[in-house]
């Protein structure tokens, strides 16, 4: 079976920064990183045709990264206002569609992808990791493991295998951690070795096998390297033990791999795209599903016809909607929808209909 592993967290902020910050609803809910996150899920969901997904996402306290290294990430300012409010409308659409979302207290949705990818493959199931998070080059193994990486926007992607990794980098999957280490990740906040670059790593790696042989053979570089690397060993260990994905979170989620397991709740994603003004995107997904055998039903020839009645008193309004488990809205606006002056709700009461 094929297994896809979402990194939550980057893809959602690759959708935030490759929308337009101003989509939003006629209410006013910004909705450009929960459209591009669910777009993208319509895409892999058409392209690649999977029997599981599973989502991983941070969770906002340290992680024994911090802990061992207090600057690790330090220079990241904190996520816009309007991002952060989309984070769990993304959950939303995930829970709606019945797609199993992880996190933990203390480690990094990367940990987590790489302990459920190691379980996959120890299985026998494919698992293509999604993500714009070069960490995850790391766990590609041939043939169980690609990672399918999110290059730019909502729809430019690159499946790598272990020939693909070669190929982008210079290293194999097993030595990616030590090249990086030599290169640095600003993103992290991890300097590198001052003076060595991608090109500079790919080589001390492929000819000294990985850091224990380049320092052992210090001396047969040029004088200028050879001080860079003498003078930052220390920092280069120190990242490789940073970058390391660890393959042993201990995931307490009950994660079951077992094949077509894409079971929409269908009255609730078309309340919630609904909510979301996504129509388009509610018919691509349709589609997409279909694909997979999983299309709500057709329901031909209904008609609703609804009873309306009129709240004319504060306390009216509050007894209609005091145990609703979801509240339900329709906006009359004077003029321009959103930025114009509010007419009335309409607020169903009834949760079946």
């Amino acid at each position: 079976m094929k297994i896809l592993l979402l990194d939550g967290n980057s893809l959602t902020y690759r959708a935030f920064f490759a929308l337009p910050a101003d989509m939003s609803t006629a209410s006013g809910q910004v909705t450009n990183a929960v459209f591009g996150f669910t777009s993208m899920l319509i895409n892999l969901l058409k392209d690649q045709h999977p029997d599981q997904i599973i989502a991983a996402f941070d969770r906002p306290e340290p992680t024994f990264r911090h802990v061992a290294n207090p600057e690790y990430k330090a220079q990241r300012v904190a996520a816009p206002d309007i991002l952060r409010q989309q984070m769990g409308l993304v959950r939303q659409v995930l829970e709606a569609l019945r797609i199993t979302s992880v996190d933990l207290s203390g480690w990094e949705a990367d940990d987590i992808i790489a302990t459920l990818a190691e379980r996959g493959k120890a299985e026998g199931h494919d698992v293509v990791i999604v993500t714009g998070d070069r960490d995850s080059y790391q766990l590609v193994h041939d043939p169980h493991v690609k990672v399918l990486y999110n290059k730019r926007g909502v729809s430019d992607y690159a499946l790598y295998d272990e020939a693909g990794i070669i190929d982008k980098t210079g290293v194999t999957p097993a030595q990616y951690v030590e090249y990086a280490a030599l290169r640095g990740d600003p993103s992290d906040n991890l300097p590198g070795v001052p003076g060595v670059g991608e090109k500079t790593a790919a080589k001390l790696i492929t000819t000294y096998g990985g850091l224990d042989g380049i320092f052992a053979n210090v001396d047969a570089q040029t004088p200028k390297l050879r001080q860079s690397l003498i003078d930052n060993e220390a920092r280069a260990r120190n990242n490789s033990a940073l970058m390391l994905l660890r393959r042993d979170a201990p995931i307490e989620v009950e994660v079951e791999f077992v094949t077509s397991t894409i079971d929409p709740d269908h009255a609730e994603v078309r309340r919630l795209f609904d909510f979301l003004e996504f129509s388009s995107l509610y018919t691509r997904l349709v589609e997409a599903l279909g694909t997979l055998g999983a299309a709500p039903a057709t329901v031909v020839g209904e008609v609703l016809h609804p009873e309306v009645s009129v709240a004319t008193s504060t306390d009216e309004t509050v007894t209609l909607i005091g145990g609703l488990a979801q509240l339900d809205l329709g906006a009359s606006w004077s003029g321009e929808p959103g930025r114009s002056t509010l007419r009335g709700l309409a607020i169903v009461t009834d949760a079946d209909a």
